[in-house]
């Protein structure tokens, strides 16, 4: 399999444990359940390892930006549809310029490839 491929696979795990870490993060209820606090750092731990193994071939500013922005949407997505959490305008208007930032990054920039 292709290094670029085996990295973009390991941003998108590192993306999904991210989401799924703070997911676990919410229902921590502040570290005080036990159970969704440790499924919530074992959730962020892989999700590191994975970003380190993506970081093997990706920019470390592309990688992270993608990550960071992709993890932000997905987690309003989660808040949304899983906990029940409202977005006003303004908050959508923001999300669409991260995915719109991440859009350019990645199919205009020389620094993404």
């Amino acid at each position: 399999m292709p290094t670029h491929l085996v990295s973009y696979l390991a941003l998108a795990g590192a993306i999904l444990c991210e989401v799924a870490g703070s997911s676990f993060l919410q229902k921590s209820a502040q570290f005080t359940r036990l159970g969704p606090t440790a499924i919530m750092a074992v959730f962020y731990i892989a999700s590191f390892y994975l970003l380190s193994v993506a970081l093997r071939t990706l920019p470390l500013g592309i990688a992270y930006a993608v990550w960071g922005g992709l993890g932000t949407v997905l987690v309003a997505i989660v808040s949304v549809v899983v906990f029940r959490q409202t977005l006003d305008a303004m908050a959508i208007l923001g999300i669409a310029m991260i995915v719109g930032g991440v859009v350019i990054m990645n199919a205009f920039s020389g620094a993404a490839h």
